[in-house]
């Protein structure tokens, strides 16, 4: 990895303090308004309705084709329902070794030859764990309905859940109708409150990408049981079934890729051959995902072919680069006027470290950052006021890549991150403030009068 130099001298930050919505700007010009980044060669195109690529931990948008279009998402909706179950086990709500009675409904779905199943008896209880696997690893309808129930009571309830939670991550071009992503015709009449019995779930590539980063950066667990190849549902009993991952990118299966370690397929007549896949390379994760592959449906392959090809070009082009540590000076935004302190202007640090990726080969001085205040911290002359002690939270840097226009899967045009004061400012004393208010005052006089 690479280490910025610093390069104030070069690229002066304009400094916006306003209680309007924030706005970023370097020099003067709004970022976001110049031509693409280039990597080191270009993007590839994939025979898909839409591609997408992202790093996890910092949200970089990596690859964007057709990424903010709503289209079908298929079996990747279970992605959402892992997200919920594992944060049920964390609250305590249900416990993996917990016992579940299987519905009428549930019962029914599972037995659907026509659909990915493990079949379950409505005589018989199952474990939140194994109808997990199940889910993870063979996508089966009738146990993630299962621990829809387990969870909420009903599907619909769930459903509602998985709403709330998409909504609490910004996602809104979506409509959820089900958790298992299937279409509402294969459901037996059981559908969604004021749904139609062909309506379907759907979501940008964008919105799918950010539901598996937020289960990836926060049950990293669950890679455990979604890396797994094959794996045998109530082994040693008269119901085993040999599960073999849908994921044939995984170790053993037949599009076999090195490091992958998920993450969910999906496959209806409208939502086409899809794939939210995972993998690391050079200690660096990525999330792609593949909607409706083209000739998906006869070209079972497709979706691995067209992932094996983002994989390859974003490995082979982007990488992390190291800008800021935890308190350095952001030289770049200049210094920022303070009211009623000792001293009348401060310098920004960074509140932690800041690493950012970027296409191989960018020159440190192509990297800009802007401060932008809190506006709750402002006087209504726009300045802070002191007193701060070291190190307090005054507002956000913001990092760019110069003619980046890809941007963050939250949107922004670039990293954000903490602004925080470099050193105590004490609040001035009486005489210190009348001293700079009769100068403020003469200076005023003499403008006026000759300027």
């Amino acid at each position: 990895m690479k280490t910025l130099k610093k390069f104030g001298a070069i690229f002066a930050a304009t400094i916006l303090l306003g209680t309007a919505a924030p706005t970023f700007q370097i020099a003067g010009t709004e970022i976001g308004t110049s031509t693409e980044v280039s990597a080191a060669t270009k993007a590839p195109e994939i025979k898909a309705g839409a591609a997408f690529a992202i790093e996890p931990t910092t949200g970089k948008v990596l690859l964007n084709q057709n990424g903010d279009t709503p289209l079908g998402i298929a079996s990747m909706t279970k992605m959402i329902v892992e997200y919920i179950l594992f944060e049920s086990i964390e609250s305590g709500k249900i416990s993996w070794d917990q016992q579940v009675s299987i519905s009428d409904y549930a019962f029914k779905i599972s037995h659907d030859t026509r659909l990915s199943n493990v079949h379950l008896r409505p005589d018989e209880t199952y474990s939140i764990e194994e109808l997990y696997q199940a889910l993870a690893i063979y996508s089966a309808n009738g146990a993630t309905i299962a621990i829809a129930e387990a969870i909420a009571g009903t599907e619909p309830a769930f459903v509602d859940m998985m709403k709330v939670q998409l909504d609490e991550w910004g996602i809104t071009d979506y409509k959820l109708y089900n958790s298992t992503g299937l279409n509402n015709s294969d459901l037996q009449g059981n559908v969604y409150p004021g749904s139609s019995d062909t309506d379907e779930n759907i979501m940008t590539a964008r919105g799918i990408a950010e539901v598996a980063m937020h289960l990836v950066n926060d049950y990293p667990e669950v890679l455990e049981t979604t890396s797994i190849p094959k794996m045998t549902f109530r082994e040693g009993t008269d119901d085993a079934i040999d599960m073999s991952n849908w994921n044939w990118m995984l170790e053993g299966l037949l599009f076999e890729r090195e490091n992958v370690d998920g993450l969910k397929t999906g496959t209806t007549d409208f939502a086409g051959a899809s794939i939210a896949g995972t993998a690391v390379e050079n200690d660096m994760r990525i999330i792609t995902v593949v909607m409706n592959a083209e000739n998906g449906e006869e070209d079972k392959g497709s979706r691995f072919k067209e992932t094996d090809k983002i994989m390859d070009w974003v490995f082979a082009n982007w990488e992390f680069l190291d800008v800021y540590k935890k308190g350095d000076v952001v030289t770049e935004a200049g210094k920022t006027a303070v009211a009623k302190g000792k001293d009348d202007a401060i310098e920004v640090a960074a509140g932690s470290d800041v690493s950012i990726v970027v296409p191989q080969g960018t020159d440190a001085e192509q990297v800009t950052a802007a401060y932008q205040a809190d506006p709750d911290l402002l006087n209504e002359g726009n300045e802070l006021t002191a007193p701060f002690k070291k190190g307090q939270e005054i507002g956000q840097v913001q990092v760019n890549v110069e003619g980046d226009e890809l941007g963050y899967i939250d949107g922004n045009e670039g990293k954000q991150v903490a602004a925080t004061t470099t050193e105590e400012v004490k609040k001035a004393n009486v005489f210190v403030l009348a001293g700079r208010w009769v100068g403020n005052f003469f200076t005023d006089l003499y403008a006026n009068i000759f300027g």
